[in-house]
C-alpha cells in the first residue's frame, strides 16, 4: 500500500534548501536530552522541540536553568516562537512548555494519541475528575499526515508509534526530529515496553522513517554516549542509519527486530524519572493542582508498575 503521507514529506525533503531550516540544540547531560530551536532564516519564525523542565527528585524541586538558556538564545536571534512542540509524553524528563509559552508566546502540540496515554496513566495516578483525558491541556493535536508552517518552512507531522502509542515525527524543511524511535546509529533504537508500547509498530515506525530521502537530516531527542565513543551527539542521516543502525540498519527483519528488543527491553531498569515526569507531561507540562493547602504532590504508585 502506498504511503501517501511519506510520499508528501519526502517531496517536502527533496524541493527544501540544503541546510534550511536554521538548528540549535540544547543538550541536557542529566537527562541525555536534547532540546532543538528550529528557525526560518528569512522570518525568524520558530518552534521548540522538546524542552526540559529541571527537576530535583530528591528535593521535590523545579528549576529553569535549562529552559532559560533556551530563552537566552531566543532572545539573542530575535526569533518569534510559534509552536512547543512535543514529539511524545517523555517518561525521563518533564517538559518546560508552559514556563516558555508564558514567556515567548505559541501554542502546545503533540499528537492526537495523547489520549490514549492519558487514559492509561490517569488511571495509574488516580488522577480523579479534574483530568480531562480528551488531549485539551495542549493548544493542538496532531493526525499523520497534518501540515502546516513555520514561518516560510513546510512541517509534516508523521506518526511514529511503538515507543508509545503517541509518538510522531516532524519533518520541518529538510531536517526530521524523530522523538525515541530511533537513535544514533552506534546506539540503536528506543524501548517499547511502556504501556501502549510494541517492538513490532516500533519495527514499522523507524521502517518508516528510514524510506525518507537517503540524505534526509535526521535529529535525535536523546544520546546516552555507547561504549566507544567520548563526545554527545544528535544528528546523523537516513543513510547512515540504514546502512550502520546496530538495531535496525537494512536486512533486519521485524522478526529478528521483535526477538532482540523485547529480550533486550527485559533487561532494562525503569527511566529514573518516569513517575514524575509522565503525570506532568500527560498535563502538557503542567504540574498537577495544588491541593488545600496550596501545595502542589506528584504521586509515586507503590507496587503499581
Amino acid at each position: 500500500m502506498t504511503d501517501s503521507v511519506l510520499k508528501i514529506a519526502s517531496i517536502q525533503i527533496a524541493a527544501a534548501q540544503s541546510g534550511v531550516p536554521q538548528i540549535k540544540a540544547f543538550f541536557d547531560e542529566p537527562t541525555f536530552t536534547v532540546t532543538y530551536v528550529v528557525h526560518d532564516p528569512e522570518t525568524r519564525r520558530a518552534a521548540i522541540i522538546d524542552s526540559v523542565l529541571d527537576y530535583d527528585p530528591a528535593s521535590g524541586r523545579t528549576s529553569f536553568c535549562s529552559a532559560d538558556a533556551v530563552l537566552a538564545y531566543i532572545g539573542d536571534k530575535e526569533l518569534t516562537i510559534d509552536w512547543h512542540l512535543e514529539t511524545h509524553a517523555h517518561a525521563d524528563h518533564m517538559s518546560a512548555a508552559p514556563y516558555l509559552q508564558q514567556r515567548l508566546g505559541g501554542q502546545i502540540a503533540i499528537g492526537e494519541h495523547i489520549v490514549t496515554v492519558q487514559q492509561t496513566f490517569g488511571k495509574l495516578f488516580n488522577a480523579g475528575t479534574e483530568f480531562a483525558r480528551d488531549g485539551s491541556d495542549f493548544d493542538r493535536l496532531w493526525q499523520d499526515g497534518d501540515r502546516f508552517r513555520i514561518g516560510n518552512l513546510d512541517v509534516t507531522v508523521l506518526h511514529v508509534p511503538g515507543h508509545t502509542p503517541a509518538c510522531i515525527a516532524y519533518v520541518i524543511g529538510d531536517a526530521v526530529f524523530v522523538g525515541d524511535t530511533m537513535f544514533m546509529p552506534d546506539y540503536g533504537t528506543a524501548r517499547a515496553d511502556f504501556p501502549g508500547g510494541d517492538a513490532g509498530t516500533l519495527f514499522r515506525s523507524a521502517r518508516r522513517l528510514l524510506s525518507l530521502p537517503a540524505t534526509t537530516r535526521l535529529f535525535m531527542c536523546h544520546d546516552y554516549l555507547p561504549e566507544g565513543r567520548t563526545e554527545y551527539v544528535w544528528e546523523t542521516t537516513v543513510e547512515a542509519e540504514r546502512k550502520a543502525n546496530v538495531h535496525i540498519h537494512d536486512g533486519v527483519t521485524e522478526e529478528d527486530f521483535v526477538a532482540m528488543r523485547e529480550a533486550r527491553d527485559k533487561t532494562l531498569a525503569m527511566p529514573r524519572l518516569i513517575l514524575p515526569s509522565v503525570q506532568v507531561n500527560m498535563r502538557a507540562g503542567h504540574l498537577p493542582p495544588a491541593e488545600d493547602n496550596g501545595v502542589t504532590y506528584l504521586k509515586i504508585p507503590v507496587n503499581a508498575v
